[in-house]
């Protein structure tokens, strides 16, 4: 049996039908998919599909996720895959900010 795992994150740049990958052993896969930022109704189609569609069993969420984006993905999944949710402790958090601005993934308004 293959396990069959997703990495889900977002990018202001995102699109979900182009920025997409798979690694595959004969015991795992990982698929990464990448959403346009804060777009969490498509996110929710995104993991919907990922584990109705492909089988994934397990889902990796970014630390950009909302609590309510995960609430809304867990009842689109309906139990049926795992959900981790990546979350960092301050020092690290605060870095990853400073990294995503200094990339310009945050609108200067």
């Amino acid at each position: 049996m293959v396990v069959k795992s997703a990495f889900v994150i977002m990018a202001p740049d995102g699109d979900p039908s182009r920025h997409r990958s798979s690694v595959k052993t004969s015991k795992t896969e990982i698929i990464t998919v990448v959403f346009e930022a804060m777009n969490f109704d498509q996110a929710v189609k995104v993991c919907r599909d990922l584990v109705q569609k492909e089988g994934v069993q397990v889902l990796f969420l970014c630390p950009g996720f909302t609590y309510e984006a995960v609430a809304q993905i867990a009842k689109a999944v309906d139990g049926k895959a795992a959900i981790n949710v990546a979350r960092g402790d301050v020092p690290n958090t605060t870095l990853t900010g400073e990294i995503l601005t200094t990339a310009g993934f945050f609108s200067e308004e």
